[in-house]
């Protein structure tokens, strides 16, 4: 049995942990859908070069959380808690995408039902802990 492959594994765990400074979660609300496209502002001092290279891929065009981790090759969370790094410093933005966006020829101006679920998501995420109110139905 060889162990080159669980030394490989040991370094990649403590290079993890190490990126992530030992957090285990993000600050925000992250899906592995949520969409980034970079902010105004910018990278603080000690950041992790993965933090660099997230923001050269968003300033290609806006990059979601699993898009990022795969580029990246570094696990979902750990991708997560550099994204939480970077929303903290607005050097990221969560993007609301064209298609959640009501368009200029709706007649009524009412906003399109996928505006609502993104409105609604990231209300969830800035709030998790408020009470959801359902209508009976």
């Amino acid at each position: 049995m060889s162990t080159h492959g669980d030394a490989a594994e040991d370094s990649t765990f403590v290079r993890t942990y190490t990126l992530t400074r030992g957090r285990t979660r993000p600050r925000h609300l992250l899906g592995l859908d949520t969409v980034l496209d970079v902010g105004p502002g910018r990278l603080g001092p000690g950041q992790a070069e993965e933090c660099e290279e997230i923001l050269a891929l968003c300033r290609e065009h806006r990059r979601s959380v699993t898009e990022l981790a795969g580029r990246l090759g570094r696990p979902a969370t750990a991708v997560k808690i550099l994204v939480s790094d970077l929303l903290d410093a607005q050097a990221v933005v969560i993007s609301v995408t064209a298609a959640y966006a009501a368009s200029d020829t709706d007649a009524d101006e009412r906003p399109t039902t996928h505006l609502l679920a993104a409105l609604s998501v990231g209300l969830k995420r800035k709030f998790p802990d408020a009470i959801a109110y359902r209508q009976a139905g």
